[in-house]
């Protein structure tokens, strides 16, 4: 996939990415900004500027998205498959009560009566885990707290009990305690209903205990997948392993992080990061060899589900 860039070559921001998620199954997408994690979850939406040049196939439920015609978009958006945004107050109307706005996605997709469609938001408010729900409903955005937002955006995206759902940094601004209960219900949500859930992140301590798989992304393309665990347990990417080093680690038995400096990674993204041959972390990577710079990697299983895009992995 390319973006337009006004006359100049088009920059590649997403290349050779092959994902699939199952029902149920919660997959997080880490990386920096500027990966590509957002454009990926903008093309499963169909939802990229009009000049984009895209190659490749998207399909959901046995059709091919990239071939969907607008007024097929309508069906899907909302109903099958749904997006979470960075900033809910953003996504949602000031001039709007929110539970307004919930019930009108339930009245684009469904042919249910407002009592009915009341009753459904209710519901849903409810299992993210808000608790003055009648509140909440007459309430207009700005007379809401960040969490009750979130919670609000997460219930949009869920009501018509969708397969599909795409959360782009959904607690990014929020502190420690209100960004774990709003993954919880997230997860408790997720579990429920069994909607296929993308979580999107830069911070990999989001991941941990919560989502079964990891896609590391770096210049448009997935350098790293394996289960969460195994991959946190035994990177083989030198940029994963960079991520994870820049987690704050605790004490042995206390709650009190370690007063250490924290690494780095050395350099940073560019957009010639897109463009070059060779391996695209190679500028950055303290494993690099000559092949990195002129040969580019392909993915391969270093062990049964886990998979690298790097010829000196694990080094």
């Amino acid at each position: 996939m390319r973006y337009d860039t006004r006359g100049l070559q088009p920059v590649p921001a997403l290349r050779q990415v092959d994902l699939d998620i199952a029902p149920g199954e919660i997959v997080g997408i880490l990386g920096e900004s500027g990966s590509g994690k957002s454009t990926l979850a903008l093309s499963i939406l169909g939802l990229l500027p009009a000049k984009t040049s895209v190659e490749g196939s998207i399909f959901f439920e046995d059709e091919d998205l990239l071939q969907a015609a607008e007024s097929g978009w309508a069906a899907i958006r909302g109903a099958k498959i749904a997006m979470i945004f960075q900033e809910p107050g953003l996504a949602l109307s000031p001039v709007m009560r929110v539970g307004s706005q919930i019930a009108e996605v339930i009245r684009v997709h469904r042919r249910w009566n407002k009592k009915q469609r009341k009753q459904e938001v209710n519901t849903i408010l409810r299992k993210t885990g808000l608790s003055d729900v009648d509140r909440i409903y007459r309430a207009y955005p700005h007379q809401l707290s960040g969490g009750e937002l979130h919670r609000v955006a997460i219930a949009q995206a869920l009501v018509c009990r969708p397969d599909l759902v795409i959360a782009d940094e959904p607690t990014r601004s929020l502190d420690v305690t209100v960004q774990a209960e709003v993954q919880n219900a997230l997860r408790d949500i997720n579990r429920e209903l069994g909607s296929a859930l993308i979580f999107i992140t830069h911070n990999p301590a989001l991941l941990a205990g919560f989502a079964d798989r990891v896609l590391v992304m770096y210049a448009g393309r997935i350098v790293e997948e394996g289960p969460v665990a195994r991959v946190y347990r035994q990177p083989l990417h030198p940029y994963t392993k960079g991520l994870l080093q820049l987690v704050p680690r605790l004490l042995p038995d206390s709650g009190f992080i370690r007063k250490e400096r924290l690494p780095a990674i050395p350099g940073y993204l560019t957009s010639l990061d897109y463009r070059v041959r060779g391996c695209t972390f190679e500028p950055r990577c303290f494993a690099r060899t000559a092949t990195c710079l002129v040969e580019s990697p392909e993915q391969i299983e270093a062990e049964p589900g886990h998979r690298v895009s790097c010829f000196n992995y694990g080094n």
